[in-house]
């Protein structure tokens, strides 16, 4: 039950309940009882104007430009970047990075075991980066946006009041048993509690392994054992999209599981009643008389910063491990020079801090560069279709990022979900996750930024820590290409591999997209598995990093995202890749999401299969959609790329981060609906039952 005075908060601050939903802060007298939570008025200073310099590339370099001033357009930068790595990215280490021993050694690469180190004698604190230098620069400025379920129940929270925050949480642990190098688990929904825990565990040197607020108890259960964590930080119930979800009792499912365990911290987001075990411990009490004060950790730049598991279509999860020093510095130079960030901007990246997009551009990035971030709790159509919009207009956002998948879902309605919300402070446009098809790169770009905001459509994975391909940073006025992300990160060399592992050279060629350099947001192995990291990253290309995707290199020398290798279709002798399939199929106005895989076929060895979602309203019928659909595809690519089946959906299988499972659909497509696998952690697995009932219909006909 919440405290008296968690109690009085939540009637002070919320008043009424809407739309049914309980509602009410962590009840944390540490994390949420201050004022300036409780007030709209904290300050976020206004946006700074274009730098100086901006006629060399997009966003100012100066810790570069100013030393070596021949580096005057941006490809020059590019390659020094390439060719001097070690002054590169150890000028940018010095300037943009608080040390507790600065380091005299850049790298020491051990290229033959796939040993990366970056600033290896050198010592740092990320807390202490994220939180402690700009509290005391600009201690009022607003770190955090918490966006919570229900429009206009923001909270803010300023950097004085989140190393406060940080520092309380820390000595919770500290005081707890948690040392350095533990594995602490983190299942919380996004809110300034979880990104407190995330930063307490870097503060004292424990490895934060947060895993989704809406994974199953075995999931959760399989990444605690994994990772051999002996604490739990939870809550009592998370909220998102009007409905409540059982946190709590997932945890005790899950540690039931566990013997490790031997802690859970239960933070209150509603004040339900729940079931405390012996090992429950009610952390709005324990925060309530920890010390705001904690000294930060010596910490070595490689010591392990996190653990993030990625849930393949195949084998277990992997923990992809992140260290501290280049991480952070790849995170924080990526949003600055991707995003162009400057000082007052207000970045709305609205992933969930389950996943590498919020580590890297919700937490660490934005923080690293004292920016005010925000917390997106809801869902993109929550209560209505404009919520993006409405909260872009009401908090004044200026970089909206977010997932091809929500824009493909908000395309299905009408605009004036859009047009009748403000979009005025909007400056750039983000997407992340996939390749970003042309009619939602239009309608991102047209429609959402009114053809004035640059789209940055960027590629990138769990295992690379942050951005790789953007179309920013570039020359200033450089073009940009619908649904590509075009151009090189600054260290960053792409090189296309052929099917016998030869470079592909020049342009307009295809290949495995693969990188020949060793930036510093690299992750360092799969925690506790070297070799899987060697034998999935870099054995399949020895001396580079194979990063599973294919990719065009175009006439321009331009990147376009092919899709994953192995979702690649050989029809009649020709490969083709699924993603360009997709792009020519939502082309058509009456299509919402596709999803294509190939299906055995007794005469083409592979045929293609396409699984479609409508849009709302469609007056067309299945017939005649599905003859457009042909004549589009076959004018688009080739007649070989021609589906087979068009199956209409009401869903696709996807993960609660919006991955599509193409395994299921795989095997659905083939008739092997009994080996379709755990479904328990999809956003809906009733959806797999629906579409198994409609190529059975289809199959009968």
């Amino acid at each position: 039950m919440p405290s008296s005075v968690a109690v009085r908060l939540v009637a002070r601050a919320v008043g009424t309940r809407k739309f049914g939903v309980p509602q009410g802060p962590f009840c944390s007298r540490s994390l949420l009882q201050s004022p300036f939570r409780l007030s709209s008025s904290a300050p976020i200073p206004a946006p700074t104007p274009a730098p100086a310099h901006s006629d060399i590339t997009t966003t100012p370099i100066p810790e570069i430009t100013d030393i070596y001033p021949h580096l005057n357009t941006h490809e020059s930068i590019y390659q020094f970047s390439l060719e001097q790595p070690e002054e590169f990215w150890g000028r940018l280490g010095r300037a943009r990075l608080e040390w507790q021993r600065e380091f005299q050694t850049v790298t020491d690469h051990d290229y033959h075991n796939s040993i990366f180190r970056w600033f290896p004698d050198g010592q740092l604190n990320v807390s202490v980066n994220c939180v402690d230098r700009h509290a005391r620069l600009h201690p009022n400025r607003v770190a955090l946006l918490w966006e919570k379920d229900e429009p206009g129940q923001q909270e803010r929270v300023t950097y004085r009041q989140l190393q406060e925050d940080v520092c309380r949480m820390a000595n919770v642990l500290r005081a707890s048993g948690v040392g350095r190098g533990d594995r602490v688990a983190i299942y919380l929904p996004v809110s300034p509690l979880a990104v407190a825990a995330m930063l307490a565990c870097a503060r004292i040197g424990a490895v934060h392994s947060v895993v989704f607020a809406g994974f199953s108890a075995d999931a959760l259960a399989s990444r605690i054992q994994d990772a051999g964590a002996e604490t739990v930080i939870t809550a009592d119930q998370a909220v998102r999209g009007g409905k409540v979800i059982q946190l709590k009792q997932v945890v005790d499912a899950a540690v039931a599981k566990c013997p490790s365990v031997r802690q859970v911290f239960v933070g209150q987001r509603t004040g339900a009643q729940i079931n405390m075990g012996n090992r429950d411990i009610p952390l709005d009490k324990v925060l309530s008389t920890a010390s705001t004060e904690c000294e930060p950790a010596v910490q070595g730049a490689e010591d392990l910063l996190f653990l993030l598991y990625t849930s393949g279509s195949t084998g277990s999860p992997k923990g992809v491990a992140h260290t501290s020093a280049g991480y952070l510095l790849y995170a924080a130079t990526t949003h600055k020079h991707v995003f162009d960030y400057r000082d007052g901007d207000v970045f709305g990246c609205v992933a969930d801090i389950g996943w590498i997009t919020g580590h890297s551009y919700v937490v660490y990035g934005p923080l690293a560069n004292g920016a005010t971030t925000v917390l997106f709790e809801s869902t993109p159509t929550y209560p209505d279709p404009g919520r993006y919009w409405e909260t872009v207009s009401r908090l004044g956002i200026t970089h909206f990022y977010c997932a091809p998948t929500a824009l493909r879902l908000l395309l299905r309605y009408e605009d004036s979900w859009v047009l009748r919300h403000d979009r005025s402070s909007l400056r750039i446009l983000g997407s992340v996750g996939e390749p970003l098809n042309h009619e939602a790169w239009h309608w991102f770009n047209d429609l959402v930024g009114e053809k004035r905001c640059d789209l940055v459509d960027t590629w990138w994975q769990t295992e690379t820590g942050g951005i790789m391909l953007s179309p920013r940073p570039s020359a200033p006025g450089a073009p940009i290409l619908p649904g590509m992300p075009m151009r090189a990160m600054f260290g960053v060399r792409p090189v296309l591999r052929g099917v016998d592992g030869s470079e592909m050279k020049g342009r307009s060629v295809d290949g495995a997209l693969c990188v020949g350099s060793v930036w510093p947001g690299i992750a360092r192995t799969v925690f506790g598995d070297h070799k899987r990291y060697v034998d999935t990253y870099f054995a399949p290309f020895p001396g580079h990093y194979f990063s599973g995707d294919g990719a065009h290199r175009d006439a321009d020398g331009h990147y376009q995202i092919t899709g994953r290798m192995d979702d690649v279709i050989n029809v009649t002798g020709h490969r083709l890749g699924t993603a360009e399939v997709e792009d020519a199929m939502t082309e058509h106005e009456d299509v919402a999401e596709v999803a294509v895989v190939g299906f055995p076929h007794e005469v083409k060895g592979e045929g293609v299969y396409a699984f479609m979602v409508l849009k709302n309203g469609v007056d067309a019928s299945t017939e005649q959609i599905t003859d457009q659909l042909r004549k589009l595809v076959r004018s688009k690519i080739a007649g070989y790329a021609v589906p087979e089946v068009f199956l209409v959906c009401p869903g696709l299988p996807k993960t609660r981060s919006g991955k599509i499972m193409r395994r299921i659909l795989r095997n659905i497509a083939a008739g092997k609906h009994e080996e379709l696998g755990d479904t328990s952690t999809l956003a809906d697995p009733s959806v797999v039952q629906a579409i198994v009932n409609a190529h059975a219909a289809h199959s009968a006909k």
